[in-house]
């Protein structure tokens, strides 16, 4: 039987979707190639989470339709080097037995998370 093998990739509306990818790319050090960015599926956690909620819920802005979630390797020495290029970086960090999570706001207003997973996980 056919069925899902993974996760494809995120897609997002901009207002100016080159500066958007300029500011990606200074500051998350993304790398732009066939007009997108890729990450390498080795490095990553192996587990990619694809979650609903509701309308009303308040983990993200009720006018952003999806956030994305990015995984890091070290994700304090990440949050402080964007405070310190001057990104908008959410003075909250959490803590879980799965992982580590941060946010920062990228130019158009679209909030992203941070996530440093566990090793082992």
């Amino acid at each position: 039987m056919a069925s899902i093998t993974g996760f494809g990739g995120a897609f997002l509306r901009a207002n100016d979707p080159k500066a958007l990818y300029q500011w990606y790319e200074q500051h998350l050090g993304l790398v732009k190639a066939d007009g997108a960015f890729g990450f390498p599926a080795p490095t990553q956690h192996p587990r990619v989470v694809f979650s609903f909620f509701k309308q009303d819920s308040a983990y993200f802005p009720p006018e952003q339709k999806a956030m994305i979630n990015l995984q890091v390797d070290d994700l304090d020495g990440l949050l402080d080097r964007l405070i310190a290029e001057g990104v908008t970086v959410d003075p909250k960090r959490e803590s879980y037995d799965f992982g580590k999570f941060g946010w920062v706001t990228d130019p158009e207003g679209n909030r992203i998370e941070l996530w440093q997973p566990i090793a082992n996980d």
